[in-house]
C-alpha cells in the first residue's frame, strides 16, 4: 500500500515457497535464489530486519536421490528432507556470503514452540541473531516432524512452512509476513482454469467464505497450497501481523512490497500488536487441539468476557495437556478464541456438558471450575468487521 496506509517497517518475515526456489522445476534454481538474496540484502540495507523461512529441502534432496515417482508417503519425504536440508543451506550460505551476510540455520517443529519456555527460547535465539546482523534461515525439521509435511492428514493445518512462518512472525514480533508463492495471491476462483477469476487485493477478516476461495490444491514440489496460506494468515493477523501473499517471480517483489506497493493479496491484522504471552496462546491456531462450544458459551466468551466452563463444551478435538494452548470453536465452525487448558483433553472429554460442581465427582479431583480461565483466554476476532475490501 502507498500513502497513509504504508507503515514504517522495523522487522519482517519472508517465506519462500518451494515453487519459487525451483522455478517450477524439480531442483533448486540457484539463480533465482541469488535474486531473492539480493532483494533481502537491499531490504536489510534500508533498515528493515529480516527473518527468512525457506522451503526447498525436499526438492534439494530429490535431485540427489532417485525415488519411485509414485512415492508420496511421509517416510519418502523425510528421507528427501534429510538429504536436502544441508544442501539447501549450503546454497543459501554461499550466496549470502558473496553478499557479505552471515546466515544461521534454525530447524523447528511445532512441538518446539508448544511450551512457553520453548517459545521464549526460540524467540530469544532468533532475535539475538537478528540483533548482531545475522540472517536466520528457518525451516521445519521434516525429518522428525511428520505432521508438518502431512497437509491432508489429521493435522491438516501445517504444510510447506506456511504456518511455521506465521509462528515465526508471531514470536519475533514482526509487523509484516511476506509469503512469496507461485500464484498472484488469493483469487475469486482458480485462475488456472477460470478466465473470470479476479484477484482479491485485500482481506479484512478471514471467514469461511474466504477459506472456500482457497480450495485445497498444493504442488508437486512443495506440500502446501492456498488453504495452508490462509491458515497461516489467520494466526499472523490474530497476532497483530499484516500478511501479504504475493507472486514470488515478480521482479523486485520484496523491495517493492517493503516500499509499500500493492502486490498480491494483503490480509490486514485483526488486532493491534499483542503482548508476548497472548501471542503464544494464539499459537493454538496452528494446531488441531480444540474444544467446540455451544451458542451460550460462545456468547459468554465473545461478549461478556467470561471463562469457559465445562457445561458449554460440546466436543473435544485432538490431544492437549493441562496448560497447553488450544482453540475454541463456536457452533458455526469459527475459531473465536484461544486459551490455556485447565484440564487435559481426556478430562475435558469426560466433563463436557457438566456443571462445575460435578467435576470433582466425575474425575476424582478438580483444578478449578473453568476449562479455560478468562485470564488465560485471548479472543481471535470480532464478527462485525467486513471481510473483503475491493479497493
Amino acid at each position: 500500500m502507498t500513502g497513509s496506509t504504508h507503515q514504517r517497517l522495523a522487522r519482517i518475515v519472508v517465506k519462500i515457497g518451494t515453487g519459487i526456489l525451483t522455478g517450477g522445476a524439480r531442483t533448486l534454481d540457484h539463480a533465482r535464489m541469488a535474486d531473492v538474496a539480493r532483494q533481502i540484502v537491499e531490504v536489510r540495507q534500508s533498515g528493515v530486519e529480516v527473518l527468512l523461512v525457506s522451503s526447498g529441502a525436499i526438492a534439494a534432496g530429490r535431485a540427489h536421490l532417485a525415488l519411485d515417482g509414485s512415492r508420496r508417503d511421509i517416510p519418502a519425504k523425510q528421507m528427501l528432507a534429510a538429504i536436502g536440508q544441508h544442501r539447501l543451506m549450503n546454497v543459501w550460505d554461499r550466496i549470502f556470503a558473496d553478499l557479505g551476510v552471515t546466515v544461521a540455520q534454525t530447524l523447528l517443529t511445532k512441538g518446539d514452540l508448544r511450551s512457553r519456555p520453548g517459545y521464549l527460547n526460540t524467540r530469544n535465539t532468533l532475535l539475538g541473531l537478528v540483533e548482531v546482523g545475522v540472517l536466520p534461515i528457518i525451516n521445519e525439521n521434516d525429518v522428525v516432524a511428520s505432521d508438518e509435511i502431512r497437509v491432508d492428514g489429521d493435522n491438516s493445518l501445517f504444510g510447506d512452512n506456511d504456518n511455521l512462518a506465521a509462528m515465526v512472525a508471531n514470536l519475533a514480533d514482526a509487523q509484516l509476513l511476506l509469503n512469496l508463492t507461485n500464484t498472484g495471491g488469493l483469487y475469486t476462483a482458480d485462475p488456472r482454469t477460470d478466465p473470470d477469476a479476479r484477484l482479491v487485493p485485500e482481506v479484512l477478516r478471514i471467514t469461511r467464505s474466504i477459506e472456500a476461495l482457497a480450495g485445497g490444491a498444493g504442488t508437486d514440489q512443495g506440500t502446501g497450497g492456498m488453504r495452508t496460506k490462509i491458515e497461516s494468515a489467520r494466526l499472523a493477523t490474530a497476532s497483530g501481523v499484516d500478511v501479504v501473499i504475493a507472486p514470488g517471480m515478480e521482479p523486485d517483489v520484496l523491495v517493492r512490497l517493503v516500499a509499500g506497493e500493492a502486490i498480491g493479496t494483503r490480509f490486514r491484522a485483526s488486532n493491534a500488536h499483542r503482548e508476548s504471552r497472548q501471542r503464544w496462546i494464539l499459537s493454538a491456531l496452528t494446531r488441531r487441539a480444540a474444544v467446540h462450544v455451544d451458542h451460550g458459551a460462545a456468547d459468554a466468551l465473545r461478549r461478556r468476557g467470561r471463562s469457559l466452563l465445562a457445561a458449554g463444551v460440546l466436543r473435544v478435538d485432538g490431544r492437549f495437556g493441562r496448560g497447553d494452548p488450544l482453540s475454541v470453536i463456536d457452533p458455526d465452525g469459527d475459531r473465536i478464541a484461544c486459551g490455556l487448558a485447565n484440564y487435559a483433553s481426556s478430562d475435558v472429554a469426560r466433563i463436557k456438558g457438566m456443571h462445575s460442581a460435578a467435576i470433582a465427582d466425575a474425575l476424582g479431583y478438580a483444578f478449578g471450575e473453568e476449562v479455560i480461565h478468562r485470564n488465560n483466554l485471548v479472543l481471535v476476532a470480532s464478527r462485525d468487521r467486513p471481510q473483503v475490501s475491493h479497493g
